[in-house]
């Protein structure tokens, strides 16, 4: 069997149809190392359709040319517990954020919201580590499943959670409906207009990736930390003169 009859049977993509993500038509250097991406999924359930759309997208990642880690939240305490950081769980999820250049995030929608377990993860990663911004200035990708029609509350609730951690959230989001209808009895996800929506946002992330990744310390720059840090300095300075 070729590449190409191989590729659509176990990604259902059409390799003729799926752009080589390189650099090269986004100008940029040789790539070195790849795109190390983080994925989160939102549900502890047998049979997750959660994880297994991140699933879906981790294979899609891979054959686009980027490094991926799928955490599993199993295990993860509620935030602000007695064990805190120190928990084995929470110190993995820390160091993968820290070692990825994106996210993709996906929730099952409940009651109208994103998922307890979604947030809980989201809720351990701090906005600073030892004065490191962990999340700053990195790409993050959204989706959702619903059981029933289609909805965008929990990628709304997403996509307000990856502008507060300052994320550059991809403009492109996935929401699949009546997730239980996508999946063959293999657990695959059907070919389908929600499938190709993922191909899309996917490439999207891996694109934005690329133009940020080596860029984000310029691009997240900002004047007001710059003022911070020079009053801090000069204050250092004042109390070595006022010492000596």
């Amino acid at each position: 069997m070729n590449k190409d009859l191989l590729l659509q049977k176990i990604l259902n993509i059409k390799e003729t149809e799926l752009a080589a993500l390189t650099g090269k038509e986004l100008r940029l250097p040789e790539l070195h190392e790849k795109p190390k991406i983080l994925l989160l999924y939102g549900s502890l359930r047998e049979g997750s359709y959660s994880r297994k759309v991140i699933e879906e997208a981790e294979l899609l990642l891979r054959e686009m040319g980027a490094e991926t880690f799928i955490f599993h939240p199993e295990g993860l305490p509620l935030h602000s517990t007695t064990e805190g950081a120190q928990h084995p769980k929470v110190q993995e999820l820390r160091e993968r954020v820290t070692w990825s250049d994106g996210m993709v995030w996906c929730s099952p929608e409940i009651h109208g919201s994103m998922s307890s377990v979604m947030k809980t993860q989201i809720d351990w990663i701090p906005l600073s580590i030892n004065a490191i911004r962990p999340t700053q200035g990195k790409t993050l990708a959204i989706m959702q499943v619903s059981g029933g029609s289609q909805s965008f509350n929990a990628l709304n609730q997403l996509r307000v959670l990856g502008r507060w951690m300052r994320m550059f959230t991809i403009p492109n989001q996935s929401s699949v409906a009546k997730v239980y209808q996508e999946f063959d009895e293999q657990g695959r996800m059907r070919e389908s207009s929600y499938y190709e929506r993922i191909v899309d946002v996917m490439e999207e992330l891996m694109k934005f990736t690329l133009l940020t990744r080596d860029n984000k310390q310029y691009l997240t720059d900002r004047y007001s930390e710059r003022v911070q840090k020079s009053n801090k300095l000069a204050e250092v300075l004042k109390n070595e003169n006022i010492s000596e």
